[in-house]
């Protein structure tokens, strides 16, 4: 039985050591390549997909990532946050153009230059990398008009937006020289905002392949050599096993509050629900969740291309809104502060900027909720004007009240369940029903209540 057991154990070794062995070897001979899509603008959530996948990919040893890329462009510091992790990524990384049709515009065209292997597929198109300017200040070419209309040009030259693009210039030659790619057309693209498609892009030694697809990328890059971190390595990607790496939950929250839409909403949230818990304290409800959906506006905005102005005029707006409703003057603060809010809205997101403008529909909604807002508020403040007084003394105008004692001039009645000094022209009995005639001080002026006669009907006759 013992012999059986021995048996039977190395049966078992045997078995482990040679399905260890061949596991080894067939990923030896199929080496992972890792595929990630970037479909649409380029913001702070793609930063966050693009990393957190290169990661794993360096952790890994992954043979290869792909990243396919279909994008009109998007903002600057998600462009180059994504390029240092390609340029310090120990995995070759290949940047692909794909399907037909797509594009690579703008920051899409900085990322295929910093990629080891840039790859396009036919019909696809690249370039127009112009830096567009953020927060709606005039052109330079329009304060030289407005100045100087004799020398236009100096002004230009020191202004803003030639900075930005010889920064940018720079940046793509410098990529070009990294990955010895055509220096010339990447600062075309930038100063020019020159295009290629797929073949002109071969030709002009802008891109390394074209390719089909992905299974025509991978049998024409196996056995590439590129260079990783100062070391050659030669690409063995025949027979690959391709692994899709989609976008997480957190990259998915990310995309989601940094979308402008949504943080316009969330910010407008925000600001309603705080009103609300200030106009009545003790709430709760909404001023946590215009706490929570402020915050996330805030965090939001801190990473999208905000035009201040446009914040500055809806807060101004909601500010005169506010003033409607704690100090009513018939609409005129109100209809000021709906035209801050449809101007600052419009001019919230610097629209120029691939991807990140407001919807004009949202505008449009939370506008027509506003005046829905402003008409129920000024509707409560003429429907309280013409509401009889219900507190303080003049309240007590003509009501009815009880006599305590009997007196000639000078006594006590009862009143709203209390007690008030009060004073007569007639001689009164106890019990005997007066009305409130005037109010003096704290003193009450009284006269008796004709039998089957209401105080009401004898202050109208007065």
């Amino acid at each position: 039985m013992s012999k059986l057991k021995r048996l039977f154990f190395v049966l078992i070794t045997m078995f482990t050591v040679t399905f260890l062995v061949s596991s080894n070897s067939i990923g030896q001979g199929n080496p992972q390549v890792i595929l990630l899509n970037i479909d649409g603008a380029i913001g702070p959530a793609t930063h966050d997909y693009i990393e957190r996948a290169l990661d794993t990919a360096n952790s890994r040893n992954i043979e290869l990532v792909v990243i396919r890329m279909d994008t009109p462009g998007g903002l600057d510091l998600a462009m180059r946050s994504i390029i240092k992790n390609i340029t310090t990524s120990t995995t070759p990384i290949v940047s692909y153009v794909s399907p037909s049709g797509a594009r690579a515009a703008s920051a899409g065209t900085y990322i295929l230059y910093a990629s080891h292997v840039a790859a396009m597929a036919p019909g696809t198109n690249l370039g127009a990398a112009t830096p567009v300017q953020i927060g709606g200040l005039p052109s330079p070419t329009d304060i030289g008009k407005k100045k100087d209309k004799e020398k236009p040009e100096e002004i230009s030259n020191d202004s803003i937006k030639n900075k930005t693009i010889n920064d940018a210039a720079a940046y793509i030659r410098g990529l070009a020289q990294l990955r010895g790619r055509n220096e010339e057309w990447a600062e075309k693209a930038v100063r020019e905002a020159a295009s290629l498609s797929a073949n002109e892009a071969l030709k002009e030694n802008v891109i390394d392949i074209i390719a089909v697809d992905i299974d025509d990328l991978l049998a024409q890059l196996d056995g590439r050599e590129v260079l990783v971190q100062g070391i050659k390595r030669t690409l063995k990607t025949d027979e690959s096993v391709v692994e899709k790496i989609e976008p997480d939950w957190r990259s998915d929250l990310l995309s989601v509050i940094t979308n402008p839409n949504v943080a316009y909403v969330l910010m407008l949230i925000g600001i309603y629900g705080l009103i609300l818990e200030f106009y009545n304290p003790g709430g709760i409800v909404p001023g946590t969740i215009g706490a929570i959906a402020l915050i996330l506006a805030l965090y939001a905005f801190q990473m999208l291309p905000i035009n201040y102005a446009g914040v500055g005029l809806i807060l101004l707006a909601v500010a005169l809104m506010v003033g409607e409703a704690f100090e009513p003057s018939f609409g005129m603060l109100g209809i000021g502060g709906i035209i801050a809010f449809v101007i600052g809205s419009i001019i919230l997101m610097d629209t120029d900027a691939p991807g990140f403008g407001i919807n004009i529909a949202v505008i449009i909604s939370f506008t027509v909720i506003s005046v829905l807002i402003l008409i129920v508020v000024i509707s409560l403040a003429l429907k309280a004007r013409q509401r009889p007084i219900v507190s303080g003394m003049e309240e007590l105008f003509g009501k009815e009240a009880t006599v305590l004692n009997d007196f000639k001039h000078e006594g006590l009645v009862l009143i709203h369940g209390e007690n008030w000094r009060a004073i007569s022209e007639t001689e009164l009995q106890k019990d005997q029903q007066v009305k409130v005639i005037d109010v003096n001080g704290i003193t009450l002026k009284v006269a008796p209540i004709e039998p089957g006669e209401t105080a009401a009907a004898q202050i109208e006759e007065k």
